[in-house]
């Protein structure tokens, strides 16, 4: 399948009345075509894995193309130089967050690039630094609790963000980091604790959601585990 009849067949499915429900939820509306994310992990397994044909979905700038990319890319052929492009090229959480947990997680790139886009000061590509820490403390099981300690220093650093988009994205970084194993849930508890001290509106909020679900039973009892 060539991208010219990707494309042809995706923009057959499009849906204006779910995009401007997208876009309620903060979704950018722009090159959009409404068509959701099952339908989109459906073709993906359709078409299989095939790096060429992502990198022209990905240049073709709509957003559900985007996201299909993320899911037929091989995180073998990506390199540093293609996680900066589109990373600068980020538009929407909703397709920052498919790319980072769908992809980008799967190099051997994401810890590094993680901690070097949590300075940028572009705003998606920030967030997509929290949302790789957040994909990969979900998905990398075999990572040590070293390589997730690493990233709480750039989580207090960013807990003063007041961006809606990247706030989340650090209380997310934190939340996911505190629920893998007992010990970083106790550090990240700790480091809730020192972000509530900060005076920012962005970090004691994202000390207060975070301190509420890493200090539940539920928590407790998975860490626990």
């Amino acid at each position: 399948m060539d991208v010219e009849e990707l494309m042809i067949r995706l923009k057959s499915q499009a849906n204006p009345a779910n995009v401007a429900g997208m876009a309620r939820f903060g979704i950018n509306p722009a090159n959009t075509l409404g068509i959701s994310v099952p339908v989109l992990r459906s073709l993906a397994k359709e078409i299989g894995r095939d790096h060429e044909l992502a990198q022209a979905l990905w240049a073709s700038g709509v957003h559900e193309a985007r996201i299909l990319a993320a899911f037929i890319d091989d995180s073998r052929q990506v390199t540093m130089e293609q996680m900066d492009r589109w990373a600068a090229d980020f538009d929407s959480w909703d397709v920052c967050d498919q790319v980072c947990g769908n992809l980008f997680d799967r190099t051997p790139f994401a810890y590094d690039k993680a901690t070097e886009w949590s300075a940028r000061e572009a705003e998606f590509v920030r967030r997509a630094a929290f949302s790789l820490m957040a994909s990969l403390a979900v998905h990398d099981k075999k990572a040590e609790d070293g390589r997730f300690e690493a990233f709480f220093p750039l989580i207090v650093g960013a807990s003063t963000d007041e961006r809606n988009y990247v706030r989340k994205a650090v209380n997310w970084a934190l939340r996911q980091v505190g629920k893998r194993s007992r010990r970083l849930n106790a550090e990240a508890i700790e480091v809730a604790r020192e972000i509530s001290k900060i005076d920012s509106k962005a970090a004691r909020w994202i000390a207060a959601d975070a301190l509420k679900e890493l200090t539940s039973d539920k928590i407790r009892a998975k860490v626990k585990e």
